[in-house]
């Protein structure tokens, strides 16, 4: 946030200096406490890369369910076409906080911008390697030159976890194009136009084209067994997180943020179809609600049920960065500092957790 800098002349005359101080404070004061007043009313913006997604239901039934006005807080959520442009509008001050893959603020932290994770919403990234069952070679792909994968953003979680499997396949990654497909109906149109070769991308759109057969599971991290297996340990997913100066000014906010997040996962663990048919907007189907349903079965253990950061889930994320680099070593970080569960351990006692 900009200071005001004021340099006042010093004129010799002690008397008239006090008068002008004097005037200043009062005339000040008024502009300084409406500024102050319409800090605290604005709302709080969270920026998401695709709302719609199961990968962020948990924000959607806090919004849904009232449980942020609960905690006597207005939010704002920007929807954006991938958690690697959420995190940039975060960066650039248009949000507050964001909603994304944890292993993006160990990449921020490398590169100077701190940021903490205040709560976990998922125990696995719940992310898929789709191979389109027409367009994807027959033969070897690993011999195959022009693979377009789709990813909803350049930079996301999406196109980290496809370049890890694409490592494990022996195909390079000088041979691979990563698409830019957003998130539900343009990535979906973007594979059945054949203007990709697979697609890495989360539910409820990967079971929509499960259950139409338009695709090949490659890798797959919907089940805390299959993710422990691909990435060597626990791996977090999505988590609400802040930049660390907005967590030292706004400590109220914060753990209002988080009790409303840790209240929507204790809803989630009893919820059954009848009560996300009530909260989940109908453009979010897909167009399709038993599918939507039979998704939500699918990463429904995957969802964290208190909000807590696995202890060796930053170390897990970690290495997996690390494979990403010619170098095989890690980003130079600080764990600690990329997340912290004493928000959501004061939320627990609240909700009995």
């Amino acid at each position: 946030m900009s200071q005001l800098l004021v340099t006042r002349r010093q004129f010799g005359l002690h008397a008239a200096s006090a008068v002008l101080a004097g005037a200043a404070a009062h005339w000040l004061a008024p502009d300084v406490h409406a500024q102050s007043s319409a800090r605290k009313s604005a709302p709080l913006r969270i920026a998401v890369g695709g709302k719609g997604s199961l990968y962020y239901l948990p924000l959607t039934a806090a919004e849904r369910l009232g449980y942020f006005q609960d905690e006597g807080l207005s939010v704002e959520i920007k929807d954006y076409a991938g958690g690697s442009i959420a995190l940039e509008a975060v960066r650039a001050g248009e949000a507050d906080l964001g909603c994304g893959a944890y292993e993006q603020l160990i990449e921020q932290q490398a590169l100077g911008f701190n940021c903490k994770s205040l709560a976990l919403m998922g125990r696995t990234p719940q992310l898929v390697f789709a191979a389109s069952a027409r367009n994807w070679p027959k033969k070897s792909p690993s011999s195959f030159k022009d693979l377009r994968i789709g990813v909803s953003s350049a930079g996301s979680a999406s196109q980290i976890f496809a370049s890890l499997w694409l490592m494990k396949a022996g195909i390079s990654l000088d041979s691979v194009e990563f698409v830019s497909v957003g998130s539900s109906y343009g990535a979906l149109t973007a594979l059945r136009q054949g203007r990709i070769h697979a697609l890495c991308h989360v539910d409820p759109l990967i079971t929509l084209l499960e259950q139409k057969n338009e695709v090949r599971i490659m890798a797959d991290t919907r089940s805390l067994k299959s993710s422990a297996d691909f990435f060597g340990g626990p791996m977090p997913g999505a988590c609400l997180y802040a930049p660390q100066a907005f967590v030292q000014r706004r400590s109220r906010e914060v753990q209002g943020l988080v009790n409303a997040m840790v209240h929507a996962l204790k809803w989630m663990q009893t919820a059954g179809p009848a009560d996300l048919a009530r909260i989940i907007p109908m453009q979010y189907w897909l167009d399709d609600r038993g599918a939507y349903l039979a998704a939500f079965e699918k990463v429904r253990e995957t969802l964290s049920p208190d909000g807590l950061m696995p202890g060796e889930g930053p170390a897990t994320a970690l290495k997996a960065l690390a494979r990403l680099r010619s170098s095989q070593t890690a980003p130079k970080v600080n764990l600690a500092l990329t997340y912290s569960n004493e928000w959501v351990q004061r939320a627990k006692l609240k909700f009995q957790l």
